[in-house]
């Protein structure tokens, strides 16, 4: 099976400008292509995580990947998926953000060589001048053309603003650098990126006289055709830091069943021929194939030492056995019990299960708190700094939401 038919069959490719060439490009190793991805925080998240499995796919068939870092573009903000304006966020949170980008992309791209390439388009973007732009650039979209991109359609009711329209010119005036600066050939990205993906093979062609590609990913959507990737309390980060490993796990963990395989399928490395044993399986054995999802993605953002720890953790709290050791954490301290005891409403509050007291009063009262596996039904319920010496004790609120807390 070629890399290209494996894509078909991974479910990964939604459209493509000119199949045949693609084809002969990744197949035989002779694409270098792009893909960007905008600083807006500083941490990528799951909604990246496709485009960076796709990257290092490519990159061991011996294409060579550019990961651009949109310095330059950050500064204006895709309007694509969006309902409103974005924030407008400073350069030096674009600059911190980007130094955040580089040290996690490293764990899914080889760097090495010559083997691949990292480029900011704040160091084109920046320094160029308005009237060059809109006569050497401008001049070559349609604003007919444009308006009709699925991007700004979602728009133009709430109201699309001028900054946001220059959104697309800039993504295609990147796909222009790269292939005049570094032979970049294609360009990748999620589907709702095809408007702007199109933009730059146009103005390739207008201004150059040369063929470049583009090929969208399918976006990762569950059975309810929402994007996945987020939680109650947020998106699911890469950096180990805002989404722990255990909750990392958890996350793939606890995916329906109607998305596993296809989870499977489309993010993990594992042999399509294993993977297509698995459309039989039922009951039990879906729980074992979301497991091996979990692992399988755990492993490939934060190393196979912590996923086997989310693992026994996750053995531990739901299966019974397993080490404890590796569950969430929370450490109190003496100020903590300055002033009194703690109820258990402040120990939710200060674990991180409940953002107020309120909510977590309902938590309570409706019957969804354990600690110790011993139900909390009493508001008014307190603990002393002793209770929560020693190996702590283990605070459920519902049953996927818990953590180990502990007297520091």
């Amino acid at each position: 099976m070629t890399l290209y038919d494996e894509l078909v069959a991974r479910g990964l490719i939604a459209q493509v400008t000119n199949e045949e060439e693609i084809k002969n490009l990744i197949n035989n190793g002779k694409a270098t292509f792009y893909i960007g991805f905008d600083p807006t925080a500083d941490s990528l998240h799951v909604g990246h995580f496709m485009a960076l499995c796709l990257m290092k796919r490519l990159q061991m068939a011996g294409n060579k990947p550019i990961a651009l870092i949109g310095g330059g573009t950050a500064m204006i903000g895709d309007p694509s998926g969006r309902t409103d304006m974005r924030q407008m966020m400073t350069k030096e949170t674009i600059n911190h953000n980007v130094e955040c980008f580089k040290k996690q992309m490293s764990r899914f791209i080889d760097f090495s060589a010559g083997k691949a390439l990292l480029v900011n388009n704040a160091d084109w973007l920046m320094d160029l001048n308005y009237i060059d732009v809109l006569r050497e650039v401008g001049a070559h979209f349609s604003v007919n053309r444009m308006l009709t991109a699925e991007c700004y359609k979602q728009r133009m009711e709430k109201g699309l603003s001028f900054l946001e329209f220059n959104y697309m010119i800039m993504q295609s005036y990147d796909f222009y650098r790269l292939f005049q600066d570094y032979g970049c050939n294609m360009e990748f990205g999620g589907d709702d990126q095809w408007s702007n993906m199109l933009g730059g093979t146009e103005l390739i062609r207008r201004k150059l006289g040369k063929d470049a590609h583009a090929m969208t990913i399918t976006l990762l959507l569950n059975s309810e055709g929402k994007k996945m990737g987020k939680t109650q309390s947020g998106a699911v980060w890469l950096d180990p830091n805002k989404t722990s490993p255990f909750d990392f796990f958890q996350y793939w963990r606890n995916v329906a069943d109607a998305d596993v395989l296809k989870c499977i399928r489309m993010l993990t490395f594992l042999p399509l021929e294993e993977i297509d044993a698995m459309e039989s399986w039922e009951g039990a054995q879906l729980n074992q194939a979301k497991e091996i999802l979990a692992f399988e993605l755990t492993k490939l953002v934060h190393g196979e030492e912590e996923a086997q720890k989310a693992k026994e953790a996750s053995h531990a709290l739901f299966a019974g056995g397993g080490d404890l050791a590796n569950m969430p954490t929370v450490e109190l301290t003496a100020e903590d019990f300055a002033e009194r005891d703690m109820d258990i409403l402040a120990v939710l509050v200060r674990s991180g299960l409940d953002k107020s007291r309120s909510d977590a009063r309902r938590a309570v009262e409706q019957g969804g708190v354990t600690v110790n596996d011993e139900k909390v039904t009493d508001v008014k319920t307190t603990y002393n700094a002793d209770f929560f010496k020693g190996d702590g004790v283990v605070v459920k609120r519902g049953k996927k939401k818990f953590v180990k807390v502990v007297m520091k």
